[in-house]
C-alpha cells in the first residue's frame, strides 16, 4: 500500500489535457511580473492533491510552484487562492513554516483561472501516515514535529499578523456545520442515508465554542514537507480552507487519520502503533495541551469534532466526486477516492450514536 501511495501521489506527470494553459502566456505575465523570473519555461504537474491543480515551473535554473483554482464550473467559496496565498504571507516568518509566496494573479484572462506563484521547496513528503521507511526513533521524531507546528499554528494571535479579519467571529463550528451541509448538498451524486442523519444531528450538537485562532482546515502528514534528512517541517501546504475558528476542531480533523482505516483512506486504524513508534490518539492529544495550554477535552465534545470532522470530509469527497464526473478533477485517482464518500459517512454516523446526551 505504501508503495503504491508514495508511486500514485508523489512527484510530477506531464500537464493533464483538462488543466492544460498558453504556458507562453504565462511565461510573458511572469516575466514581467515575478522579479528574477526569466524563460524559457517548462511546466509539470504535480500528481498529488485532488482540489486545486498544482504545477511545477522550471525557468533560468530556478523552481517555483503554482496553484491555481482548476477549471470549470465550481461550489461557491471553494478553491480560494486568493486566502490561501493571503495566509503564506502572514505568516512568513513566524513558528508555523511555509513557502514564500511572490505574487498573487487574479486575471483569469492570463491562465483562464486564478493562480499564486510560491517557490519551490524542495524536501519529502510522506503519503503513508504508518511511515513504513522508517524506524521508531524516526517516526517518533516526525509525528512530534508534526504536532509541534500545528501547536505552533494554534498560539498565534491572528491580530498580531494581519489576519483579525480572515474569518468570521463566533459560532463557528455552527457556520461548519452550516457550509459544509451546503457543500455536500451541491456536489450531492447519490443518495446517502448517513449523510442526511448526519445532517439533522449536527446542528442540534453543537458543543460550546472555544477560542478562535488561525485555522488550516486540512493539517495532514502529507500536506507538509520535512527536511530532506531531518524530522524538521520546511513548508506547510494547502492553505486552501483554512480561516479563522476554534482550534480543537482543527486538530480534530488531524487526528482523524487514527480512525481511517489504513487500507482505505492512508489512516492508523488497525496499525500497531506501538511497535511503530507511533504515540496513541489521547498522548498526541495531551502533547498538543501541553505545547498550547489548553485545558482537557470532555469526550463527548471531542467524539462530537470527530463527527463533524468526517462529515467535513464526506462533503470534501462529494466534492471529488463532482469534479470528477464532470472531468476537470486534479487527480486521475479521483473516482477511486470518491468510493470512500459512503463508508466514511456510515462510521461518522455511528460514532456520533455514541456521544451520551449532556445533562
Amino acid at each position: 500500500m505504501s508503495a503504491t501511495a508514495q508511486q500514485n501521489f508523489s512527484g510530477t506527470r506531464p500537464v493533464a489535457p483538462q488543466h492544460a494553459f498558453d504556458e507562453a502566456r504565462l511565461s510573458a505575465y511572469l516575466c514581467t511580473h515575478l522579479e528574477g523570473f526569466v524563460g524559457p519555461l517548462t511546466v509539470q504537474q504535480f500528481k498529488g492533491g485532488q482540489s486545486n491543480p498544482t504545477f511545477l515551473l522550471t525557468a533560468g535554473g530556478r523552481r517555483f510552484v503554482l496553484r491555481r483554482k482548476p477549471p470549470g464550473t465550481l461550489l461557491a467559496s471553494a478553491h480560494a487562492v486568493d486566502r490561501e496565498f493571503r495566509v503564506i504571507r502572514a505568516l512568513a516568518g513566524s513558528e508555523v513554516p511555509v513557502a514564500p509566496a511572490y505574487l498573487l494573479c487574479e486575471d483569469a484572462q492570463v491562465i483562464g483561472t486564478a493562480f499564486y506563484v510560491m517557490d519551490y521547496v524542495e524536501g519529502r513528503v510522506f503519503w503513508d501516515p504508518a511511515l513504513p521507511q522508517m524506524d521508531r526513533a524516526q517516526r517518533a521524531a516526525i509525528y512530534d514535529e508534526m504536532n509541534r507546528v500545528i501547536a505552533a499554528l494554534h498560539r498565534i494571535d491572528p491580530v498580531s499578523v494581519g489576519l483579525a479579519d480572515f474569518g468570521k467571529p463566533g459560532n463557528y463550528i455552527e457556520r461548519q456545520v452550516a457550509r459544509w451541509t451546503k457543500q455536500y448538498r451541491a456536489a450531492q451524486t447519490e443518495r446517502i442515508e448517513a449523510a442526511d442523519r448526519l445532517i439533522e444531528w449536527l446542528p442540534e450538537h453543537i458543543p460550546q465554542s472555544g477560542q478562535t485562532r488561525i485555522v488550516h482546515g486540512d493539517y495532514r502528514l502529507d500536506n507538509v514537507i520535512f527536511h530532506p534528512s531531518e524530522p524538521r517541517i520546511l513548508a506547510v501546504l494547502d492553505w486552501e480552507l483554512s480561516t479563522l475558528g476554534d482550534p480543537m476542531v482543527d486538530f480534530a480533523y488531524h487526528c482523524m487519520a487514527w480512525h481511517m482505516p489504513f487500507d482505505v483512506l492512508r489512516g492508523l486504524q488497525g496499525v500497531d502503533l506501538d511497535a511503530l513508534g507511533i504515540p496513541s490518539e489521547d498522548a498526541y492529544l495531551q502533547r498538543y495541551l501541553s505545547r498550547v495550554g489548553g485545558r482537557p477535552v470532555a469526550s463527548a465534545d471531542w467524539k462530537y469534532y470527530l463527527v463533524f470532522n468526517m462529515f467535513r470530509l464526506v462533503g470534501i469527497l462529494q466534492g471529488i466526486v463532482a469534479r470528477a464526473l464532470q472531468g476537470n478533477a486534479s487527480s486521475p485517482l479521483a473516482l477511486d477516492t470518491g468510493k470512500r464518500t459512503r463508508p466514511l459517512a456510515e462510521q461518522a454516523w455511528k460514532l456520533a450514536q455514541t456521544i451520551a446526551p449532556q445533562h
